[in-house]
């Protein structure tokens, strides 16, 4: 009697704590929208609606770009977790779509890697989490690389003006504070809830060449659907520049977005100011700026988490392989 009235307990709470996570991951996206200080909701609908941003058209081809954008992201889940268990694309997407809703209120969307890593029995879980953290550091690299070299054709496009004395000395001055504790964290067992560093590093640079490489493209791909997307937002806007120049800032505001910790709601202030700053440059007025970002959100990451949200409330625990 007390391990059935155990475990309908059990069954309750889990279905609170599911309910929960909806429940929050919504307020989470309301919160967002309403306390926009920047943009007044009418102003925003008078703009929305003056640049036809609610025609037919152009919703369905944003939708288009964020259903393949999101189709990439679900594809390099699948082939990085199947290198070492086999996954569907049908998994795949209930376990991308579920964690995003899960980790929309967590810092940096953290909680992501908790999220997938329950999908799976207790003796996968640590590596479904390392495998999480290649696929962003995958995503992050093309964002580097790209960003990187966005950010210096536009310094030197628009002459930004650099004081190399103060950037001297806090490379310097950055170099002395990290330095040791590079030395002293790997001269000791340092770990991160329980994984070593020493352990993060063998573990993805003995992961499967071939996986990576797929991997890095399908990041790749998706770097360019996303920022595209943006571009496409800029000239339904009326913006007329070159695909390259507005590639050149797009790519440079994501690199600087990136490298910036977004706490819970801030990350869209802190990281709309980036994307004002830079488009102030060539003369996008910080409405239209904010207004994109907004939209980028909404069809990129509210859209996929509220279909996560059916995910989140359908999911249940895999049966762990009881031994004898």
């Amino acid at each position: 009697m007390l391990n059935a009235l155990s475990h309908k307990s059990k069954q309750f709470f889990f279905v609170l704590i599911k309910i929960s996570i909806v429940v929050f991951a919504f307020y989470f996206i309301y919160l967002k929208l309403s306390t926009n200080s920047n943009i007044e909701n009418s102003t925003y609908i008078a703009l929305l609606n003056k640049n036809k941003i609610f025609s037919l058209n152009s919703m369905l081809f944003l939708l288009f770009l964020s259903c393949f954008n999101w189709f990439f992201e679900i594809l390099k889940w699948q082939i990085l977790v199947s290198a070492t268990k086999k996954i569907t694309f049908k998994m795949a997407f209930e376990q991308s779509l579920g964690s995003l809703t899960a980790s929309l209120f967590t810092p940096n969307r953290i909680g992501e890697y908790g999220a997938k890593a329950i999908y799976y029995k207790s003796e996968f879980r640590k590596r479904i989490m390392l495998i999480n953290l290649l696929s962003n550091l995958l995503q992050m690299s093309v964002t580097v690389i790209l960003g990187g070299i966005g950010l210096c054709f536009f310094v030197s496009e628009y002459q930004i003006p650099l004081n190399y004395s103060k950037i001297l000395l806090i490379s310097i001055m950055a170099i002395l504070v990290i330095a040791p504790i590079v030395v002293v964290i790997g001269k000791t067992k340092f770990s991160i809830k329980g994984f070593s560093l020493e352990k993060m590093k063998v573990f993805i640079l003995n992961y499967p060449k071939k996986t990576i490489i797929y991997g890095f493209c399908l990041s790749l791909l998706r770097y360019l659907i996303f920022s595209f997307q943006f571009y496409y937002l800029l000239s339904v806007f009326g913006l007329e520049t070159s695909y390259l120049n507005g590639m050149m800032i797009i790519t440079a505001m994501y690199l600087l977005a990136s490298i910036i910790p977004s706490i819970f709601i801030f990350d869209v202030v802190v990281k709309g100011s980036v994307a004002v700053y830079l488009f102030t440059f060539i003369g996008v007025n910080a409405i239209t700026v904010l207004s994109i970002v907004t939209i980028m959100w909404l069809f990129n990451f509210v859209l996929p988490g509220i279909l996560g949200s059916y995910h989140v409330l359908n999911f249940k625990f895999p049966k762990e392989t009881v031994s004898l």
